[in-house]
């Protein structure tokens, strides 16, 4: 039976752009290292933080090659494939390159707003496609839709390679649903940095991280903190970045952490339309936060 191997810290890893528009492939492999040489237990790939709707098949196919080369199996990599038509995800998953690939993260159908019956067929379906394990994603805020814990649970039951889900729903009632009534296989990531530590405390076993792309050393330690039961430890870096977390989706995903990593120096500043840079303000606020913090 398929066990969940995406623990502690994942980072949604952005698409970095050069000023041509172009993927910058040096800094993303400069940056990839830098998040394996600070506490990252595996990366989430070709996914929302990633731009994902804005790149071409071949971008898709060079960046997933890149990344499963330079990480060389020393952290697992979870890919994304979903969508709101069933038949061509079972196509892709059937036809496509998953080498180097360790699990799938499908989203919930978005536009369509599918019933819960539609939901737990459509996730049935892509299960029995591939022998990857796959990861669900439940985002209403995203999709228009939630996938309720009902369903959740029903899949994990019926379903032996559906391994885990990434709870972005923002219902921490919905998570303890999930993690009361689930299989002993079956686990929760949250999908959400500001709720981390809460949804840790209730039992999820990691996170899907956007500011983990910046802050991978601050966001993982807090995690093996919580994980030892260092409460205390774990909950002061939690309040430490409050203020970010606010900032890095205002404007946006990923424009905030986009953002942070320009200020530091990584990438540059460049997102694909229609997504664009943050405000001035939002910028001019983080870097004061970014200086408060030492980073």
């Amino acid at each position: 039976m398929a066990h969940n191997i995406f623990k502690g810290l994942g980072i949604a890893l952005i698409t970095p752009f050069m000023e041509d528009g172009s993927v910058d492939f040096k800094s993303l492999i400069r940056l990839v290292e830098y998040q394996l040489n600070n506490g990252a237990d595996f990366f989430c790939i070709l996914a929302t933080t990633g731009e994902t709707p804005t790149l071409t098949a071949d971008e898709k196919q060079k960046i997933k090659d890149l990344i499963v080369d330079l990480v060389g199996g020393r952290v697992p990599i979870l890919m994304g494939c979903g969508g709101n038509n069933t038949a061509a995800i079972v196509n892709e998953l059937q036809t496509g390159d998953f080498r180097g690939v360790d699990g799938i993260l499908s989203v919930c159908p978005y536009y369509n707003k599918p019933s819960q019956e539609g939901l737990y067929q459509h996730f049935k379906t892509i299960a029995a496609a591939t022998q990857l394990p796959v990861v669900l994603y439940n985002v209403p805020g995203r999709t228009g839709v939630n996938m309720t814990a009902a369903t959740t649970v029903r899949l994990a039951h019926d379903c032996p390679n559906i391994v885990a889900i990434k709870e972005a729903s923002g219902n921490l009632e919905q998570v303890d649903e999930i993690i009361k009534n689930k299989p002993r296989n079956f686990d929760v990531i949250s999908g959400d940095d500001a709720l981390t530590f809460p949804m840790i405390s209730c039992g999820a076993v990691g996170v899907i991280s956007v500011i983990g792309n910046a802050l991978p050393r601050e966001f993982s330690k807090m995690i093996r903190l919580q994980m030892k039961g260092e409460y205390d430890g774990a909950r002061k870096i939690h309040h430490r970045f409050i203020d970010l977390f606010s900032l890095l989706f205002v404007d946006g995903n990923p424009a905030g952490v986009k953002c942070m990593l320009s200020e530091m120096g990584y990438i540059e500043n460049r997102l694909r339309l229609p997504l664009v840079p943050t405000r001035i303000s939002t910028l001019q606020r983080m870097s004061e936060i970014m200086k408060e913090l030492k980073i």
